[in-house]
C-alpha cells in the first residue's frame, strides 16, 4: 500500500483514501475513487490533491490497489 506522496502512484480510477480539508485535524479518511489529479508536481509531503468521482477533493494517504 503506497502513502500516496507520490503522483505516479496515483492514476484515475484508483481506489484512495483521502483527507478532505475539514476533516484534517481529526485525520478523519474518506475512501473514494479517483477522478482527477489535482496536484500538477510529481511528490507532495502532504499527499498529492485529488477530485473523488463523486466531487470531494483532499489529499491522498491511502492507495487501495
Amino acid at each position: 500500500m503506497s502513502s500516496g506522496q507520490n503522483r505516479a502512484d496515483i492514476s484515475p480510477g484508483a481506489l484512495v483514501k483521502i483527507v478532505l480539508k475539514a476533516d484534517q485535524r481529526s485525520g478523519k479518511l474518506t475512501e473514494g475513487t479517483v477522478k482527477d489529479i489535482l496536484t500538477k508536481s510529481s511528490f507532495h509531503p502532504h499527499g498529492i490533491k485529488v477530485r473523488l468521482t463523486d466531487g470531494q477533493v483532499g489529499r491522498v494517504k491511502e492507495i487501495n490497489n
